[in-house]
């Protein structure tokens, strides 16, 4: 008989997903929960169940390669959770702490978007209008342009030619948080030129009043990190890449977008020998217009991305907007530049023309876009969108929508504890419970299937895609990631606060299980530490999938798997880059590596 315990949070926990970190690690790992030790049923798993009960059936026997993974030293202090269900008859086939707390991470993100997806429907379009306030004469507008954010995530800048949204394993978003970012080819000023173009169209060549953007929609709260904004260009950022240049001690070559007045961007970054590690600064003034890269990259070495914040959405739109309606062929007789007018916006529409509108993709793509690389900003959206649902201002009223919907969903409330959309604030807890109760109730709706597509596919896309790329489960598990992680300054290591991961497995036979699997509490040396936690969870992962799917291909697959050296998965799994660094507070010493791309640090949004 064996026991298992439980403490405290999680995040994208995986490793290709050089994302693994992908996700929200913390600067300092939260408070742990604690969850004391549960008495085991055969073969250590417990007897507790979810709240709803079991529906008939004892836990079975846990497969002894997954007693194994828990029982190596980084988890000598740790507490874990598991559950797996059946949802065809309701049988519990493993569970422990099913029913306790635990710091959700980034598996919160279930819960968010399964509401606003719920609340908005997964074919709702975000339509972006552009109203002509004023007087016509002839192709003169004598009033104001007023652009009207409506919460469109990517205001066309992801969207593919198929109407699809574009993205990476690791989000641009983490860019200097987690090593491996990558820019999606699009334009991020694909919507703002798409409606300037069709003001031109309406006949507008010349407006004499101002540009407004309409930010009305909602507001957000301090907790809301980040926080969200009803006109959003480019998640809000400004994308810098850095490419070495073409020979050790030659400046580096700076590409930045998008580019809008008054930002500007001066490098002096400059190319290092090659083999040494990338080490690129970024610095920005106070209202983040004025931004500069310092620091080296490696000769030969692969393009650096950083990103710095846009400190004011409204402001950063319009001045997009004005530019945008320039290169179309229409003038302004206002300055680009500026705070954005609110005063002048009115109290209605009522007589004041649609000359332009975008319309953006379905919102089960951008689901897709959340869950598959853990977008933060996306996610916290989600809490504004659901009280402008309910015609509500103040986005902390986007909570008892929520709410409603989890008990619809058949979640009990009291299982579920949010502050944030993302999962990242020291508030949240969930159950594992919770979770899978979530990933039942989606089964039973039309959208299952679309649903299950938008999580990470094990070993295969989003902060998967590192992950078990060569064991029998890859492409079989369908599951969203979750890490918690910081520096240690008692023990110089990494806190691994929670690393979990909960989802669908295939069981064979059009079969679907839902299931949890978190850690929390382990302790490790350094980032190959943590990625290694990650892929112990995804070597459990696609053990229980193996088992679920049975003889002759799960049971089969486990015993030739049995025979290899336990560590296969692991090492294969591993992405071939260098070990990547905490950024430590100031004179802190430590063993682990000395630079860093701040893996274990909260992104600078």
């Amino acid at each position: 008989m064996r026991t298992l315990r439980i403490r405290g949070p999680r995040r994208p926990g995986r490793r290709a997903r050089a994302a693994a970190v992908t996700a929200v690690l913390a600067a300092a790992a939260l408070p742990a929960v604690a969850a004391g030790p549960l008495a085991s049923g055969p073969a250590g798993v417990t007897a507790g169940a979810p709240a709803d009960g079991p529906g008939g059936g004892l836990p079975t026997g846990l497969d002894p390669r997954i007693t194994a993974i828990t029982e190596k030293p980084a988890y000598r202090h740790a507490h874990w959770g598991l559950l797996e269900e059946d949802p065809a008859d309701g049988r519990v086939l493993h569970a422990v702490a099913a029913d306790e707390f635990f710091v959700p991470g980034s598996a919160a993100k279930l819960f968010t978007v399964s509401g606003t997806w719920h609340t908005l429907g997964g074919d709702h379009r975000f339509t972006t209008p552009v109203h002509a306030v004023g007087t016509r004469a002839g192709s003169a507008l004598h009033g104001d342009l007023v652009l009207v954010g409506r919460g469109d995530l990517t205001m066309g800048g992801r969207t593919r030619p198929d109407g699809t949204v574009d993205y990476r394993a690791v989000d641009h978003t983490y860019a200097g948080s987690v090593p491996g970012a990558e820019l999606t080819p699009e334009d991020p000023l694909a919507g703002i030129d798409d409606l300037a173009r069709q003001v031109r169209r309406s006949g507008i060549t010349r407006v004499t009043g101002d540009v407004v953007v309409d930010d009305r929609l909602f507001t957000a709260y301090p907790e809301l990190d980040p926080a969200p904004a009803p006109l959003i260009v480019n998640d809000d950022v400004i994308d810098l890449l850095t490419t070495p240049g073409s020979a050790p001690g030659r400046p580096a070559v700076l590409s930045w977008r998008p580019q809008v007045a008054p930002y500007r961007v001066t490098s002096t970054v400059r190319t290092a020998a090659a083999g040494t590690p990338a080490d690129v600064s970024v610095s920005a003034s106070p209202d983040g217009t004025r931004i500069t890269l310092s620091g080296t990259v490696p000769a030969g070495g692969a393009p650096v991305l950083r990103v710095s914040p846009v400190k004011d959405p409204a402001a950063f739109g319009r001045t997009a907007f004005v530019e945008a309606l320039r290169r179309a062929g229409v003038s302004v007789a206002a300055p680009a530049t500026g705070p954005n007018p609110v005063r002048r916006l009115p109290a209605s529409y009522a007589g004041a023309p649609r000359v332009a509108a975008h319309v953006s993709p379905v919102y089960a793509e951008y689901a897709k876009l959340i869950l598959k690389t853990s977008h933060n900003l996306g996610a916290n959206l989600g809490i504004c969108l659901m009280a402008a649902a309910a015609g509500k201002h103040g986005c902390i009223d986007g909570f008892p929508v929520l709410t409603r919907f989890l008990r619809t969903a058949g979640v009990d409330p009291a299982q579920v504890q949010l502050l944030d959309g993302r999962g990242g604030n020291p508030v949240d807890r969930a159950t594992p419970a919770a979770q899978t109760r979530i990933l039942r109730y989606w089964l039973g709706t039309p959208d299952a299937d679309r649903f299950r597509r938008a999580l990470p596919l094990l070993g295969v896309d989003g902060t998967l895609a590192g992950s078990c790329t060569a064991c029998p489960a890859r492409g079989r598990v369908s599951a969203k990631t979750g890490t918690v992680a910081g520096f240690d300054a008692v023990n110089q290591g990494l806190a691994v606060g929670a690393e979990t991961v909960a989802g669908y497995l295939d069981a064979g036979r059009g079969r679907r299980h839902t299931f949890y699997v978190g850690v929390n509490g382990a302790a490790v040396r350094d980032i190959q530490g943590l990625l290694a936690v990650a892929d112990d969870l995804a070597r459990i992962s696609a053990l229980l999938q193996e088992d679920a799917a049975g003889p002759p291909v799960g049971r089969a697959l486990g015993r030739r798997e049995a025979a290899r050296p336990p560590s296969r998965w692991d090492a294969a799994a591993l992405p071939s880059r260098p070990a990547t660094a905490v950024r430590l507070p100031a004179g802190a010493r430590s063993r682990l590596p000395s630079r860093t791309s701040a893996a274990v640090r909260p992104p600078a949004r």
